[in-house]
C-alpha cells in the first residue's frame, strides 16, 4: 500500500469530496472548508479545510457563527497534515475543546478478511434491529464508561433510513453481549470506516477485537470497499498495528458548543 497516495485519496473522497450519508443530511462547501450537517440527532462538523495563516481565524469564526445560528454543537476534525500548522491552537483560542488525539489508520480490506478462531462460547451476531442496537449501546457503556443514548438514536435513524450504509455486530459470550462494533459504508468511495469495538473488561485479550475487524473486513471486501479506515485510540492503535494497519496521520476532534 502506497501510504502517501492512500492518504491523498482519503482526503479527496472522505473529506473534501464528502457526500451526505442519509436523508436529512447535507454537505456544504463554503470558503476554505467542507462542513457536514447531519439530520438530528446526527453528527455535525467541519471535515476538511484548506486554510492559510491570513484567513484561518476568519474562517473559524464563520463556522462558529453558522453552527451557533443553527443551535447545534459541532466538531472541527483537525488532521496533523492540515494547514496552517497551528490550526489546533487557533481552534483552542476560538473556544473549542479538544478530545484525545487519535491515529488515522488504514489497511486493505482483503488483507484483513481472514477467519479468526474464537474461544468456546463466543459468537458474532449481526445487529439488524433496534433491540440489537440497544444491546450494543449497553455494551459500549460498559466498555467505554460513557452515555451511549445519543449514539443509539443516531444508529437507529441510520438503520431505518439508510440501512445499506451500516453494518453492526455483537460479540456474545454464552449468549451475553460483551462487545459491539459497527462499520460505516460510504457509497462512491473506496473506504469503509470501522467504529466501536469496545469490549467489556472481563473479556478483553481474547481475540474479540481482532475477530470484529475480520468480520467487517470480509463484508467491506465483498461490497467493493478496498480500504478500512479507523480513528484509533491509544488502546486500539497497537492492536491495529499488529494486524497490519498503517498509521497515515493523526486526528484531533475539537468540539464547540454554542
Amino acid at each position: 500500500m502506497d501510504n502517501e497516495k492512500v492518504l491523498a485519496l482519503f482526503d479527496q473522497q472522505m473529506r473534501e469530496g464528502a457526500r451526505p450519508e442519509g436523508p436529512g443530511s447535507r454537505v456544504e462547501r463554503v470558503g476554505g472548508v467542507v462542513r457536514y450537517i447531519g439530520s438530528y440527532p446526527g453528527w455535525n462538523g467541519v471535515i476538511w479545510s484548506d486554510l492559510d495563516e491570513a484567513g484561518a481565524d476568519h474562517e473559524i469564526a464563520e463556522q462558529v457563527r453558522y453552527f451557533t445560528e443553527l443551535g447545534r454543537e459541532f466538531e472541527w476534525k483537525q488532521y496533523a497534515h492540515d494547514t496552517p500548522g497551528d490550526l489546533g491552537e487557533r481552534l483552542l483560542a476560538a473556544g473549542f475543546t479538544p478530545e484525545p488525539t487519535e491515529a488515522l489508520m488504514i489497511a486493505e480490506s482483503a488483507a484483513q478478511a481472514g477467519e479468526v478462531a474464537l474461544a468456546e462460547g463466543i459468537e458474532l451476531v449481526p445487529v439488524t434491529d433496534e433491540a440489537g442496537i440497544d444491546l450494543m449501546a449497553a455494551v459500549h457503556e460498559q466498555a467505554f464508561g460513557t452515555d451511549s443514548s445519543r449514539f443509539a438514536r443516531a444508529m437507529k435513524l441510520q438503520l431505518a433510513e439508510a440501512p445499506d450504509t451500516l453494518v453492526a455486530v455483537l460479540a456474545t459470550a454464552h449468549g451475553v453481549p460483551v462487545s459491539g462494533a459497527r462499520m460505516e459504508l460510504i457509497p462512491g468511495t473506496q473506504f469503509a470506516g470501522l467504529w466501536g469495538g469496545g469490549t467489556a473488561e472481563a473479556w478483553r485479550g481474547k481475540g474479540i477485537y481482532r475477530a470484529l475487524v475480520s468480520y467487517r473486513a470480509r463484508i467491506a471486501a465483498e461490497r467493493g470497499y478496498r480500504y478500512l479506515q479507523v480513528d484509533a485510540s491509544d488502546d486500539s492503535r497497537p492492536i491495529l498495528h499488529r494486524l497490519g494497519f498503517a498509521q497515515l496521520s493523526t486526528t484531533t476532534p475539537y468540539n464547540y458548543e454554542p
